[in-house]
């Protein structure tokens, strides 16, 4: 009879063992596709199939940025070398650069639309940063941005190297500019303006020597008034890069690829002169 009951106790046992182990195999397929569910990269590495079964990339870009991103009132036509890029990559991720659709964007709203999968990317003027990175993943570099001058035409002042003790900068009030101007020429007069088109004219009325900012921002203030250059190289680094949804591999291979791929054609050298005038150097 003892033995009887072993048995039977034993058996018990096993039934038991196999019935937690059963269950926990089973919640461990459930965690992942619920994990999948939930937006894990295997989720997000399905976004180029989703794109080419859509047959339509969207695409964040700014509409107030010259000559990168900027909507013309009266055509409502979006245009910019950002707006060229992303059409350059619908042409090669779709087949046709028409395959695509704007979105705007600010700096605010461009990570949480790409998240919120309202956009596939952003191409809008994006400095790649660790911080960032901790949010998206980006691409190679496709424009190397950084601080630089703009000064009138024939100035003496040919490079950060001219700045000396008492030359005038003008820059912009609580940006970051103002700090790397300090610290690269801290004998020179920083004077300080509530925004760039106010330093911009305070420029123009001689009020400075030079205006100083993120040479995107110079660039587009050069073609509003051709008589004002960027000069010399950037002294800092702000390399703008493509962001992407994180853990979107097969997205980001392509546009990395397609990237290349106009850097090799030599379309992005012509899309570069295009928009900034000039070629790029090192880019």
């Amino acid at each position: 009879m003892m033995k009887k009951r072993n048995w039977m106790t034993l058996g018990i046992v096993l039934t038991f063992l196999s019935t937690v182990l059963l269950t926990a195999c089973g919640s461990n397929e459930g965690g992942e596709n619920s994990a999948a569910n939930g937006g894990s990269p295997s989720e997000a590495e399905s976004t180029l199939g989703d794109i080419k079964s859509r047959g339509k990339l969207v695409v964040g870009v700014k509409y107030d940025t010259k000559l990168f991103g900027l909507k013309d009132p009266a055509s409502g036509n979006v245009e910019g070398f950002d707006v060229d890029i992303a059409k350059a990559l619908a042409k090669e991720i779709l087949g046709d650069e028409t395959k695509i659709e704007l979105k705007e964007v600010t700096s605010k709203t461009r990570i949480p639309m790409l998240n919120n999968n309202d956009i596939d990317m952003i191409v809008a003027t994006m400095t790649i940063t660790e911080e960032r990175r901790k949010e998206v993943d980006f691409s190679d570099v496709y424009f190397k941005a950084g601080q630089s001058l703009l000064v009138k035409k024939g100035s003496p002042i040919k490079s950060i190297d001219d700045i000396k003790k008492g030359t005038k900068i003008l820059a912009v009030k609580g940006s970051t500019s103002v700090d790397n101007i300090k610290a690269k020429v801290p004998d020179a007069t920083i004077l300080e303006f509530d925004n760039y088109q106010d330093a911009f004219s305070a420029l123009k009325a001689g009020q400075g020597d030079t205006l100083t900012t993120d040479n995107a921002i110079l660039y587009g203030m050069a073609v509003q008034d051709p008589n004002y250059e960027v000069v010399g190289e950037p002294f800092t680094d702000e390399p703008y890069g493509i962001a992407i949804k994180k853990g979107a591999t097969d997205l980001l291979n392509s546009v990395n690829e397609a990237l290349n791929k106009l850097h090799d054609n030599g379309e992005y050298d012509k899309l570069y002169e295009k928009w900034i005038g000039k070629a790029p150097s090192g880019e």
